[in-house]
């Protein structure tokens, strides 16, 4: 945890994370470790260099830099290592219980199969105790629903493992959510909780095929919800949990700045949400950062980010005991306060 005397509040305070991607988190001193293991890039000559590789355009361009990173895990060992790393950058934050994303199928083309995967994370998160971290392995949508719909039946295997849900991540932008709803219906039969990434590279129609087709537990991003005001009705009439990434929208390209976000107005009509980082190491930023912004940017109150953290844990996919003593833990905490 930060404690260096410039450490504030948002540092301190307990969090929970619910939208982060364990590929996109990965400390860059690590990272460099493994670009150096596969023989480098003369692109990025140094680490002071790869701090630099991480702006982007737009959303593809996003795309084509986390496929650009993603060359760089290529072992179960590899995974074992970012696992561990992750989940002690995590602690370091007071970061106490998180739900990451994996992605299984963007490293198939290294033969690289689904179920050793997940034991290779868990192994490596297992290396820190000092939090919690479940996982929410990504369909990625570009692979298709078919692909979907096998993976499921590998991840069915590894559920004692701390698998505790699915989403389809991905170019939105080019896969709708509609087809995807026999695999969220298969999800849902092997007990998974479900998330999709809606809302960011594509519009209001996308959060309405994932609400409404694919009748997902969380929507990842919801951003451009406000696009269609009966769209914001319709999250607010169903309480349909929300995992906002304010600092990540803006660096992608999704809205111009903070102060465009829709979180005030998620907060305002009732609906659900968290904040989270969703890329952290990608996109330069951290949970502390996320509060402050709310609080310089939407004018959020100190006690309104602590409501925002406990809506954290509300929508955690905890059983109620789970999160009655998470919540109690958090207020009891020296730093709550």
């Amino acid at each position: 945890m930060a404690t260096a005397p410039t450490a504030t509040w948002h540092d301190r305070v307990p969090k929970v994370e619910l939208h982060l991607h364990l590929e996109g988190a990965i400390p860059l001193d690590a990272l460099w470790t493994l670009v150096q293991k596969y023989g480098g890039d003369p692109a990025v000559p140094d680490a002071a260099a790869l701090q630099s590789r991480f702006v982007y355009r737009d959303f593809p361009h996003f795309i084509q830099t986390w496929i650009w990173q993603a060359q760089f895990l290529r072992e179960y060992e590899d995974f074992t290592f970012i696992a561990e790393a992750v989940a002690r950058d995590l602690a370091a934050q007071n970061v106490r219980y998180a739900e990451a994303f994996c992605s299984p199928p963007d490293f198939a083309r290294h033969g690289l199969r689904t179920a050793p995967l997940i034991a290779a994370i868990r192994a490596g998160l297992n290396r820190v105790p000092q939090i919690t971290v479940r996982l929410v392995p990504d369909l990625v949508r570009d692979f298709g629903p078919a692909h979907g719909m096998r993976m499921l039946a590998e991840l069915a295997e590894v559920k004692g493992q701390g698998v505790i849900g699915i989403g389809i991540g991905g170019s939105e932008q080019a896969f709708p959510p509609e087809p995807f709803a026999p695999v969220y219906e298969e999800a849902r039969r092997l007990g998974f909780h479900t998330s999709a990434h809606a809302g960011e590279a594509a519009g209001a129609a996308s959060v309405w095929g994932a609400a409404r087709v694919l009748r997902a537990d969380r929507i990842g991003h919801g951003t451009r919800a406000v696009e269609d005001p009966t769209l914001i009705d319709y999250l607010a009439a169903q309480r349909i949990p929300i995992e906002c990434n304010p600092i990540s929208n803006v660096r992608t390209g999704v809205i111009p700045s903070v102060r465009q976000h829709p979180a005030r107005l998620f907060f305002e009509r009732g609906i659900p949400f968290s904040v989270n980082t969703d890329d952290p190491k990608m996109f330069g930023n951290s949970l502390a950062d996320e509060y402050r912004a709310l609080e310089s940017e939407l004018g959020f109150a100190r006690d309104d980010v602590r409501r925002i953290i406990l809506n954290g844990i509300e929508t955690a996919w905890l059983e109620p005991a789970e999160q009655s003593r998470l919540a109690a833990a958090f207020q009891s905490d020296p730093h709550w306060r």
